[in-house]
């Protein structure tokens, strides 16, 4: 009798399984088709173009305090050289954190304007595909079969949708 009923729950099993089985699995890297659109190429320059300065002076900064840093190492530093690399020192941080500040800022900013966009254009390739489950890329551990990727159509309904 419990053979019977291990078998008839099995069977049970195998037939609630089997359709969830069968459904449409596509992939999609979200992140590369908003990276992909040109409003996120005009905010990456427009970021650049404001920090730019910034950017050039903690390149400026890194250079003379690994200069010092070699120079330190040779030569015993005064105590105005120690005073030099520590004010430098602490302006490359305070810059640093400045413009990591404004990325991340930035980044929220274009993510929210294009959240709603990339919204319309995941629902309109689920619609156009029939997909039951859209996974990110990165997602997939392992799969048997080659997944359909939507990351390129994606990434033109939201340009379309500009």
């Amino acid at each position: 009798m419990r053979k019977l009923t291990a078998v008839i729950c099995l069977a049970l099993l195998g037939a609630i399984v089997q359709p969830a089985m069968a459904a449409e699995v596509a992939t999609l890297d979200w992140r590369k088709a908003l990276m992909d659109t040109s409003a996120a190429k005009q905010s990456t320059n427009q970021f650049r173009n404001q920090t730019s300065g910034s950017q050039q002076e903690v390149e400026r900064l890194g250079s003379e305090l690994e200069s010092m840093q070699q120079r330190f190492q040779s030569t015993q530093p005064g105590e105005a050289d120690v005073q030099e690399f520590q004010r430098k020192a602490q302006r490359f941080d305070e810059l640093r954190i400045e413009i990591l500040e404004a990325r991340q800022q930035a980044e929220e900013r274009f993510l929210q304007s294009a959240e709603s966009k990339m919204n319309q254009a995941v629902q309109q390739v689920i619609d156009r595909h029939g997909i039951d489950v859209l996974v990110d890329t990165e997602g997939v551990l392992s799969s048997n079969q080659q997944l359909p990727d939507m990351t390129t159509e994606v990434t033109q309904i939201i340009e379309s949708l500009n």
